[in-house]
């Protein structure tokens, strides 16, 4: 038992490390990466494609020549500047498209595969600053490879309850055992899983709000954004049991990085 501590221990650290180069926004994270890169890039190809072919199918797959124009033109706005985080992001395969829904929603996978859903747009009326902040916003997890981080943990997760159970299963009373791992269950869930997935939104939304000032885009929309979000689901839980900061803390933390912003889009902003 303690030489197979010592070995996860071991790959944790040899996992670790931050993703994107220092910035204004603050985020220099240490991250659990363990999983290769090449696979999780794959997978994500794969992924995108099947979801690209699923929408064809329903014609719903860029069915709006001047939408689709729009998006991609702020998209590779943004993409233009994702080098100042990430070098390699300028090599990336990037595609752009836009599926018929009424989902608010978008998305950009490992590797630059961006999607964007077109409730996203009608629904909020969004302007082109808004959605920078939308895309800028899914962008940046991918540079921060989150997707690559959140495989990696839910192996060490699964790794650390085996442990764990295969300790606890030496007692004789297995009814204490069942209930001890519902606990263990729900502790890594609470404590350890949720808070790390509003670490990660939160990291996606102050480096999206740099990648948006430095690509011309306010940075302030991200704000009448998540007011405008806000608007549209009351039914949410509370930040305690949610992988995502609540609306309050988010619009409070987004003025107050947008301030800190402001000089950054002042300069970079089309004259």
């Amino acid at each position: 038992m303690k030489y197979s501590f010592l070995f996860i221990l071991l790959i944790l650290v040899s996992g670790c490390a931050s993703t994107t180069l220092k910035n204004q926004s603050g985020v220099d994270r240490k991250q659990l990466l363990l999983m290769p890169q090449s696979m999780v890039l794959g997978m994500a190809s794969d992924s995108y494609r099947s979801a690209l072919q699923e929408a064809s199918k329903k014609n719903k797959l860029n069915v709006d020549p001047f939408q689709v124009n729009r998006v991609k033109r702020i998209s590779n706005r943004l993409i233009a500047n994702t080098s100042y985080f990430k070098p390699e992001a300028s090599q990336w395969p990037w595609e752009v498209n836009v599926q018929e829904s009424d989902e608010v929603n978008a998305y950009c996978m490992p590797g630059g595969k961006i999607m964007v859903y077109s409730g996203l747009i009608r629904k909020l009326n969004a302007t082109d600053d808004e959605l920078a902040a939308v895309i800028g916003h899914e962008i940046s997890h991918a540079l921060r490879e989150h997707g690559r981080e959140r495989m990696s943990t839910a192996a060490v997760q699964q790794l650390g309850l085996i442990g764990f159970a295969a300790y606890i299963s030496n007692t004789n009373n297995r009814n204490r055992t069942n209930a001890t791992m519902q606990a263990v269950s729900l502790g890594t869930t609470l404590f350890f899983a949720l808070p790390n997935s509003r670490t990660q939104e939160r990291e996606a939304d102050a480096i999206g709000l740099e990648l948006a000032a430095r690509s011309g885009f306010n940075p302030f929309a991200a704000v009448t954004l998540w007011e405008k979000m806000k608007q549209q689901d009351t039914k949410k839980p509370p930040e305690f049991l949610s992988t995502h900061p609540s609306d309050d803390s988010r619009i409070r933390e987004l003025t107050d990085l947008a301030y800190k912003l402001k000089p950054l889009y002042e300069s970079s902003r089309p004259r």
